[in-house]
C-alpha cells in the first residue's frame, strides 16, 4: 500500500515550497483566523475550510486525520480531497502526520514515510470490490515515526455519542495513535463528529479541530461535553 509509482507524488517533507515563517505559500492573502466554533480547557473547533485555515494556525506535535473517502456516503463525500490541496500544509506544521485514508484510496496519496496498520477481525464492513469484509486498514505516516508498535487489533464497535456521522473511527484506534506518537498538542483538519479531539480530550491533551460542515461541528461540541470517565 506504501510504495510509490511514477504517476504519484514523491515522498514530501518540510523542504515543499512553503514560506519560511509560517507555512503560507507564496501569493496567499493574509487571512486572521476565524472566531472558533468552540473553545474550551485547551481543545479548540474551527468551522470552515481547512485549506484557508491550515497556514494560519501554529505548529503541532502531531497531525491525526480521517479524510472523506469519496465513496458517495454523502455530499462532502464525492471526491478524496487533493493531497497537495491540505496534507503540505500539515507535514510542515506537526512533527508527524498520521493519515487514514482507507483501503482503497491510499494509492491517492504521497509516499508516506512508513504505513501503519489497524485491524479489526469480524467486521462486518464489505470490500469495495470482491464479496468478502474488510478486516484492516492503512494508517499513512509523514514525518516522524515514534511509534514502538505499528499494528494493533482494536474492535470496531458502534459509537453511540458519534451518530449522524456515517462513518466515525473508533475512539480506541485514534487515543493509541496519540499516545503513540507521544504528542501533546494534536491538529485535525478533516474533525468530523470529533473522535480525534475527544481522544485528545480524555488523555489530557490540547487539540484542534477544522471542519467545513456544521452539523458535525454540533456533534464533536456534544461529545466534548460529557464527562471524561476516569481511568
Amino acid at each position: 500500500m506504501g510504495s510509490a509509482t511514477e504517476s504519484r507524488d514523491p515522498v514530501v517533507s518540510r523542504d515543499s515550497p512553503l514560506d519560511e515563517t509560517d507555512g503560507r505559500t507564496a501569493g496567499d492573502e493574509i487571512m486572521i483566523l476565524p472566531k472558533p466554533y468552540y473553545e474550551e480547557d485547551g481543545i479548540t473547533i474551527y468551522h470552515g475550510d481547512c485549506r484557508e485555515i491550515l497556514p494560519h494556525l501554529e505548529p503541532v506535535d502531531l497531525v491525526l486525520t480521517d479524510p472523506p473517502y469519496g465513496v458517495g456516503f454523502s455530499t462532502w463525500d464525492k471526491t478524496v480531497p487533493r493531497p497537495q490541496d491540505w496534507l503540505y500544509a500539515c507535514i510542515w506544521k506537526a512533527r508527524t502526520v498520521f493519515v487514514t485514508p482507507g483501503n482503497g484510496q491510499a494509492v491517492l496519496y504521497p509516499h508516506p514515510t512508513w504505513t501503519m496498520a489497524w485491524f479489526r477481525p469480524g467486521s462486518i464492513q464489505r470490500v469495495k470490490e470482491g464479496t468478502g469484509f474488510s478486516h484492516w486498514e492503512p494508517i499513512l505516516v509523514y514525518g516522524e515515526n515514534v511509534s514502538q508498535v505499528d499494528a494493533r487489533q482494536i474492535k470496531a464497535v458502534p459509537q453511540p455519542d458519534a451518530e449522524g456521522h456515517p462513518c466515525p473511527k473508533p475512539l480506541e484506534l485514534f487515543s493509541w495513535l496519540i499516545e503513540a506518537a507521544k504528542a501533546q498538542t494534536i491538529l485535525d483538519p478533516f474533525m468530523g463528529s470529533g473522535t480525534t479531539l475527544r481522544a485528545a480530550k480524555d488523555l489530557g491533551r490540547k487539540a484542534i479541530g477544522i471542519e467545513i460542515e456544521e452539523k458535525y461541528c454540533a456533534i464533536a461540541v456534544e461529545r466534548l461535553r460529557q464527562e471524561v470517565l476516569p481511568l
